[in-house]
């Protein structure tokens, strides 16, 4: 796992990562605008210019949603040698195909590819009084080599950990506070000209307690369909599915909370996209694997680590059609300030135990 040190303003952070990873920032854009183009995830062949225009249009919800995140990302563009618009792109992939299948209109199609993490949340006292939040981040293969860690330390707000990819600022983490922010994918139908999920992440790790971090979710713009899950230290935790037009809260209690890909109640499931009979079996075996497994009591990390391992339905390893593969996994523990992370496919590699700067 590369572990990077950001620290200081909203711009010197995102020059010090965008000049850190230019060519490979700039590589990954690539990878990622050639995957809207060619309509595998976006639902239709487009031009790379129709691809970019969307992602201009959606720059003053960045700035309306969080100046100082939005200068951020454009100190990283900068500094890589992109344009903001392509900023957009390779930070928030999964939200902005669901804004241009949006805007692109028609039928949504069976063969968007989208089928990304396995997360939970286990309650204290199934952790001997010290809850942990856990999961597996699955993406397209050609992600898992841009994998990075932030040790973020900005001027105004809390020292994080951030798990993330080169050119976006955020996707998985847990504060100084001991505030834990993760995510699942999920294809929406009500995709918007908003803010992506990236930044949402980041804005929810500014702050001291699970409550605000929910509703920043539930506060912000949304460009597209994501379930995010925050818990902190006090043992207090929420699993938010989060659709543009519509958020249900679901709260932690006795049981631990687990999600995947698709959506759990009627009201999301309404502009819930279509999704391939392959990948609905995959997020609900993985729902079920998951459920069965923290029904017990006494959880250390070990087994949470055992647990994205899991060789039959968590870890995903990347097959033809979809190549969507388990491109890392977290543990967190914010109790005690504890974080472990791993790079890769977790059956394949190991836990390192990241500190705080």
């Amino acid at each position: 796992m590369r572990v990077i040190d950001l620290a200081g303003s909203p711009e010197e952070m995102g020059h010090r990562h965008g000049s850190m990873f230019a060519e490979e920032i700039r590589h990954y854009t690539e990878d990622r605008i050639q995957i809207v183009m060619n309509g595998d995830w976006s639902g239709g062949h487009m031009a790379r210019g129709a691809v970019l225009e969307i992602a201009e249009s959606m720059l003053p919800a960045h700035e309306a949603h969080s100046p100082a995140l939005n200068a951020e990302m454009f100190a990283m563009a900068s500094a890589a040698g992109i344009s903001p618009a392509e900023a957009v792109v390779v930070g928030g992939f999964t939200d902005f195909v669901d804004t241009v299948r949006s805007v692109l209109g028609g039928d949504h199609p069976q063969s968007v590819i989208e089928d990304d993490c396995t997360a939970f949340i286990v309650p204290d006292n199934r952790a001997n009084g010290q809850g942990f939040f856990g999961q597996t981040w699955d993406m397209h293969d050609s992600a898992t080599e841009h994998v990075v860690l932030f040790r973020v330390q900005p001027v105004d707000g809390p020292d994080a950990l951030v798990f993330t990819t080169v050119g976006a600022l955020g996707q998985i983490g847990m504060n100084e506070l001991g505030v834990c922010v993760g995510i699942n994918n999920i294809t929406s139908i009500d995709g918007q000209r908003g803010v992506v999920w990236t930044n949402v992440v980041r804005d929810a790790l500014m702050q001291p307690d699970a409550d605000d971090a929910r509703d920043v979710v539930l506060g912000a713009d949304l460009a597209g369909g994501h379930n995010y899950l925050v818990f902190d230290a006090t043992g207090e935790g929420y699993s938010i599915e989060a659709m543009p037009t519509v958020r249900l809260v679901e709260g932690l209690s006795v049981d631990a909370l687990v999600h995947t890909n698709h959506t759990l109640e009627p009201e999301t499931t309404a502009v819930q996209g279509p999704r391939a009979d392959v990948l609905q079996d995959s997020s609900i075996r993985r729902l079920e694997t998951a459920q069965a497994f923290l029904e017990r009591q006494d959880i250390e990390a070990e087994d949470l680590m055992e647990l994205t391992r899991e060789p039959d339905a968590v870890c995903q390893v990347a097959t033809d059609p979809y190549h969507v593969e388990s491109s890392g996994a977290t543990v967190m523990r914010p109790r005690t300030k504890e974080f472990w992370a791993c790079w890769g496919l977790p059956s394949m590699n190991e836990f390192e135990k990241i500190e705080f700067p």
